[in-house]
Parts: C-alpha cells; sequence; structure tokens
C-alpha cells in the first residue's frame, strides 16, 4: 500500500554518521536522504558494509560508539529526533519506532523467558497495565504472529525454540505497542527459504491490520521485491538509485544494481557446468580511502573518463527515478 501522498511518516535528510578509526574518517552513511509514508512498505538495499545499518540506527539514534551522527535531520511524524533529549528517545524506541535485529538469538536475553520480554517492552511504555494485563496481551500477540501454543510458548527460553520462532518472537516484541514505524534490519537472514517467506507474508499481514510503516534493511533483492513499495539502492555509504519497486526492476539504471539483478540465480535460467554465476568484479572499497569520483567506478564495467575524477549528483531520471550515474547526467563523456 503506498500512501506517500500522505505525506511521509519519516523523512531522513542529508544525514551524515562518522566514524573515527585508527585509518581515519570513516562516513557510513554519507549524505543520505530517504521517505517512509504512512503504511508504506521501503527497503534499503546494498551489499555488507553498505551503510544500511548504521542508517537505520541513526533513525533510533543507536549508533554505536565511537559512530556519531554529524550532520542532517530525521524527522519522524514532523519532529526531528536530532533534537529529542535522551529520555525523550527512550519514549519513542519500542513505542513509536521498534527495530526487529538481524539475529534474535543475539537480541533476546538468554536467562529471561521470551513472554517476559515481550510483556516487559510493553510494561516499559504502559507501566500502568500491571503484569497480569501484560502477560494477556502478550499472549495475545504470540497468536497472532503465528506462535502456536501460545500459553505455553510464554514460559519458554530463547534457546528453547527454533530460529523461526524466536523470530516471531522478536516480531510480537516489535509490535507489541502498535509502533507507528516497524525497522526490520536483515529479519531472514539466519531463517532457511520457508521460514523466510512465512516472516515475510506475517509482516505484510501485520501491516495491513494495523497500518505500521516498514523500513526494510537486506542484501536481498528477491526479499525487496516480493514486499517494497520503494526501493533505495546504497553503495559506500551513498545513494545511488532510488524508484518505485515496479520500475526499479523493469527500468534498472545503475550499473550496481544491474549487478545485484544478474547475481540472482533465476529458476528457469540455464547454468552451464562448471560456469560460475555472474558477480561484480572486484570488492567493497576501503571506506576510509574512497576512490575520487563515482565510488562505483573501480567495479563499473561501463565506466568512463568523467567517473574517475567527479563524483555524479543523484538525479532524476524521469518518473521520480533517481540515478547517481554519468550516464544520465547530460553530460559528455568518454568511456574508459
Amino acid at each position: 500500500m503506498n500512501t506517500q501522498d500522505a505525506g511521509p511518516l519519516l523523512e531522513i535528510r542529508r544525514l551524515t554518521t562518522r566514524f573515527q578509526t585508527q585509518n581515519g574518517a570513516l562516513n557510513a552513511a554519507d549524505d543520505v536522504s530517504l521517505m517512509v509514508g504512512k503504511a508504506e512498505t521501503v527497503g534499503v538495499v546494498g551489499e555488507s558494509g553498505c551503510g544500511k545499518s548504521v542508517t537505520s540506527l541513526s533513525v533510533l539514534r543507536l549508533v554505536p560508539s565511537p559512530g556519531k551522527i554529524e550532520a542532517g535531520s530525521i524527522l519522524f511524524d514532523g519532529e526531528d529526533l536530532l533534537s529529542k533529549t535522551s529520555r525523550q528517545m527512550e519514549g519513542i524506541r519500542g513505542k513509536d519506532i521498534s527495530m526487529i535485529f538481524q539475529e534474535p538469538m543475539t537480541s533476546l536475553n538468554p536467562v529471561y523467558t521470551v513472554g517476559k520480554q515481550v510483556a516487559e517492552a510493553l510494561l516499559v511504555h504502559n507501566p500502568a497495565l500491571g503484569r497480569k494485563r501484560a502477560r494477556d496481551q502478550a499472549i495475545e500477540m504470540f497468536g497472532h504472529v503465528g506462535i502456536s501454543e501460545p500459553k505455553s510458548r510464554f514460559d519458554t527460553y530463547p534457546h528453547q525454540l527454533s530460529g523461526g520462532l524466536r523470530q516471531r518472537a522478536m516480531i510480537a516484541m516489535a509490535l507489541i505497542c502498535r509502533p507507528k514505524l516497524l525497522i526490520a534490519d536483515e529479519p531472514t537472514t539466519a531463517l532457511d527459504v520457508t521460514i523466510e517467506a512465512q516472516i515475510l507474508r506475517l509482516m505484510k499481514k501485520l501491516q495491513n491490520e494495523t497500518g505500521t510503516s516498514i523500513l526494510l534493511i537486506s542484501h536481498n533483492l528477491s526479499v525487496i521485491a516480493e514486499t517494497c513499495d520503494r526501493v533505495y539502492v546504497m553503495y559506500s555509504g551513498r545513494i545511488v538509485e532510488e524508484s518505485d519497486v515496479f520500475d526499479l526492476f523493469d527500468r534498472t539504471l545503475h550499473p550496481y544494481t544491474s549487478g545485484l539483478l544478474a547475481s540472482i540465480p533465476r529458476k528457469n535460467s540455464a547454468i552451464e557446468p562448471g560456469k560460475p554465476l555472474h558477480s561484480i568484479p572486484g570488492g567493497v572499497p576501503d571506506m576510509t580511502r574512497l576512490p575520487c569520483g563515482c565510488k562505483f567506478a573501480p567495479r563499473c564495467e561501463e565506466v568512463m573518463e568523467i567517473c574517475c575524477r567527479e563524483e555524479p549528483t543523484l538525479a532524476d531520471a524521469g518518473g521520480g527515478h533517481c540515478v547517481r550515474c554519468w550516464k544520465f547526467l547530460g553530460r559528455k563523456a568518454v568511456k574508459v
């Protein structure tokens, strides 16, 4: 459901989140701008280390040390989260904005039952509710997220549950306060494809029931295609392409996005024995020693001379489909 016209719930404007390292400054999120509409699902996709998770952690102001938000604004419901006090952010996290982390086994506390952890998330923001009502609501939420025998599961510990059930418990914890925005950081990475499909369907079902907006962080374009309304593609801390999901797959513009799509094995494509699958040449650059010009130029099969000298801006290529590539900026360039 795309309700972008109703105005964005989340609007990140020119966010820069920097880490000071022994090798120099590292902009994990570099001048990043993106929006999430109300009841909309927006994907952020890219290779590991491109800045996706740091961008999502910046929204919650949970960037680990030595990281620091250096510039930009993060508007949530029209209010800048960067101007909030630590106490105000504590009231927003879990209540208005919730997050599902990559690995539920390390996100859940191993010494408390999953039910107690979900109920506690509710009590933090609703202390007058009482433990009995919090328990009842947690059990009810377990049922909503598809956990069988929710009453008995309430008293189980994380290690007693499968990966799929732990992830469902994490989703229950994230949704127990009915947040306006759910940030899902690689929510299906540790799961097999069957459980992955179940979790994605569950997230969409709950979104349709509650109207929650979703910011989905992933390296998997197949997951993005199945789930999202709009997509932002990140590379080396920057947005290199943004579009609605249909136009991105029908009219892929940036060579990096094309490489990601070509790397996905196709069900009906013939695979020759001994022939390697398509891959993007080279590797992600050292973020403290980024190349001049376009950051993707050293790996790009369509690189031109200007790409190695000047970095392109993010430009509208028509229909709101934006791309950071010299091929679409109308400048004369020489093929390398």
